[in-house]
């Protein structure tokens, strides 16, 4: 979609002195004291959210080199040596596209600017002609459209497969319009906010969730006391401005602010209560998953142990076997010798 914004604009454009920053990682970024649920996370762990972040740095890429097409059309004698005869024919094609269309557009705002000016005076089939002149140029703009946008990601095409041209015109972010570095300081911002969004675990949300609902409601109480606390102030200055003395008036603003500092007190406690309770959570979490690492190991353990005498329980018997076979068969000889010493006795 952005691309196809871009493919839009026109291609030439001023350029602007803003450099576009970095890509920040909102990991690296000063935490806010005013913001005390954090992601634990820093990095990405799943592949969905590395594949929508990879989508999304890919996009911004293709921003930041549509952008400078104004600045290779030109400069083109500074650049053709650079970025190659195919680069080059490519973009050229796609300025002559761009200017064919903005001169389409030219011409079809002077008709319609010369159609409100002289549709009073002139005749009805005058009109009538003028009215499909304009539909017909309305209807040719769609066509140069699309090639317009065939163009763009033709130039691109060859603009990734080729990264050293492609690293040399992205160095020229001095040439980017005001308007472009803007949208593409969007995006960035954009995907900082993704970022966040994808390394904060469920937990967590529903934790910060739940924290921004309690200090909003406690905001809104907070401003309803306020609220009636500068009626009733107004009301009472009213009064005493019609009767009573200036003296009695700032004891009452001396009460309504001590007041007012007792409720941002009470608003302060209870954020160091909510980060205490959340420093706790995550204490206990890491205390329950070391718990539930130990009892794996020991039920390892104790599997290893139980194969390990099951093992010798068999091997144990598998000898005292072999020891019964083998007495058997010394009596089975014995028997036999017996039995040949008779039959000589006899004899």
């Amino acid at each position: 979609m952005a691309l196809d914004i871009l493919a839009m604009a026109p291609l030439y454009q001023a350029p602007a002195i803003t450099r576009i920053g970095p890509k920040t990682d909102p990991s690296k970024r000063p935490a806010d004291p005013l913001k005390p649920l954090v992601p634990s996370r820093t990095k990405l762990t799943t592949i969905e959210a590395k594949r929508i972040m990879s989508i999304l740095d890919e996009a911004i890429n293709k921003v930041e080199l549509v952008t400078l097409l104004s600045y290779v059309a030109s400069n083109r004698e500074d650049v053709e040596g650079v970025l190659g005869e195919d680069i080059m024919r490519a973009v050229r094609e796609h300025e002559d596209l761009c200017q064919v269309l903005l001169e389409n557009v030219r011409c079809l705002k002077e008709k319609e600017r010369q159609l409100q000016e002289q549709e009073e005076a002139e005749e009805e089939g005058w009109l009538r002609d003028r009215l499909l002149s304009i539909e017909l140029q309305k209807s040719s703009l769609s066509p140069l459209t699309q090639q317009i946008k065939d163009s763009t990601k033709n130039v691109l095409r060859l603009l990734l497969s080729n990264p050293q041209a492609a690293r040399l015109l992205q160095m020229q972010t001095q040439s980017r319009s005001a308007e472009a570095q803007n949208f593409i300081d969007s995006l960035i911002e954009l995907r900082g906010f993704l970022f966040e969004k994808l390394v904060t675990s469920p937990m967590e949300a529903r934790d910060k969730a739940q924290f921004i609902q309690d200090i909003n409601r406690q905001n809104s109480n907070n401003q309803q006391i306020i609220d009636t606390l500068e009626n009733e102030l107004a009301e009472r200055m009213k009064k005493r401005n019609a009767e009573e003395e200036l003296e009695d008036l700032e004891a009452v603003h001396k009460e309504e602010k001590i007041a007012l500092e007792e409720l941002k007190r009470r608003h302060k406690v209870l954020v160091e209560e909510f980060v205490q309770i959340r420093e706790e959570r995550e204490i206990n979490s890491k205390k329950r998953m070391e718990a539930e690492q130990e009892m794996v190991r020991m039920v390892r353990a104790a599997t290893l142990i139980q194969a390990f005498w099951k093992g010798y329980l068999v091997r144990s018997l598998l000898r005292s076997k072999k020891k019964r076979g083998k007495g058997k068969a010394k009596g089975k000889e014995k028997g036999k010798q017996k039995g040949k010493e008779k039959g000589k006795g006899k004899k």
